[in-house]
């Protein structure tokens, strides 16, 4: 195995909850409509002070389905008037069930990069991976950002989100994009840049495993291609993730694992201060080598070119 430590704040992650509108099934959280868990607007006041008295400038929404957070919008401009980069992950068809809210034009105007997850550019694998209709409520989220400006104007990012539909690594965000690019074009779609990301094998992508008896195996294959120089460059160096009651923890995964920043008790964010985060250890366990493996794996896509 290997260690971790942190080495500054950089971004701030953000679970709103795990309340969503599908119930995918690679989703690491196990969102899904049923689930009940949302960030209270009192635990967001505790993440703003927490901010505010830190020199990091952005702030990775997540859920679930956040938007679906009834304090979502409070706590969008509670940022942006802080001036922070803000980063929202969207399911894009939440566009479509919320259409009479115009969040597009929200997001214009916040100028909020949005990182939308379209795990791929065919109709068939979409549905069969998220459900019948999602690639069509899809495309529409889709263009309702471009609408707004989205992946058309500089200051407006619209990045799309490939996972693998099975028990294997993705492939070079370059070897896609210019299919994603071509096939999306014929709705009239445009994005920016094309992330890849691997599965976690935890929850739901775990299960999925186990069911098909590709759990060793998919463990395995991560372990064959770690690459250490993935190392100094996984996103838990610096970030934390704070879940929808306010604890901290290393990163999203470590939190749907229930593996606490700072050892094995549960800390809330109003009693960390941005001191203590410098060179604290970070909690590694198997399911690291996701990030580690081949070109890496982050919120934001590969680790190297």
């Amino acid at each position: 195995m290997f260690t971790l430590e942190r080495k500054g704040l950089d971004t701030i992650q953000l679970n709103l909850g795990y309340k969503c509108n599908q119930a995918c099934s690679h989703c690491h959280v196990e969102a899904g409509p049923s689930r009940t868990e949302i960030m209270t607007r009192e635990t967001m006041i505790s993440v703003l002070n927490f901010i505010d008295l830190t020199s990091s400038k952005n702030v990775d929404i997540t859920g679930g389905a956040p938007e679906l957070n009834p304090h979502f919008i409070f706590l969008i401009r509670q940022l942006t008037d802080r001036g922070l980069s803000i980063s929202n992950r969207c399911n894009l068809t939440i566009l479509y069930e919320l259409k009479d809210k115009n969040l597009p034009r929200f997001f214009a105007e916040n100028q909020i990069k949005i990182i939308a997850s379209l795990p791929c550019f065919s109709e068939k694998n979409v549905d069969s991976q998220r459900g019948k209709g999602v690639f069509s409520k899809s495309i529409f989220g889709l263009q309702e950002l471009n609408k707004a400006g989205y992946g058309l104007k500089k200051q407006l990012i619209l990045d799309l989100v490939y996972n693998p539909n099975g028990a294997f690594l993705p492939p070079d965000s370059d070897d896609l994009v210019d299919e994603y690019r071509s096939a999306l074009s014929e709705y009239g779609v445009q994005f920016n840049e094309l992330l890849t990301l691997t599965n976690m094998p935890i929850k739901r992508f775990k299960d999925y495993l186990i069911r098909t008896g590709e759990l060793d195996n998919y463990i395995s294959l991560l372990r064959r291609n770690f690459n250490k120089s993935n190392l100094s460059k996984v996103m838990c160096k610096k970030m934390i993730s704070i879940d929808w009651q306010g604890f901290v923890y290393d990163c999203d995964f470590n939190q749907m694992l229930d593996l606490p920043a700072f050892g094995r008790k549960k800390i809330h964010i109003s009693e960390v201060s941005s001191s203590s985060l410098e060179n604290s250890q970070i909690n590694v366990d198997e399911h690291c080598f996701g990030c580690l493996a081949g070109k890496g794996s982050s919120c934001g896509g590969a680790l190297q070119n």
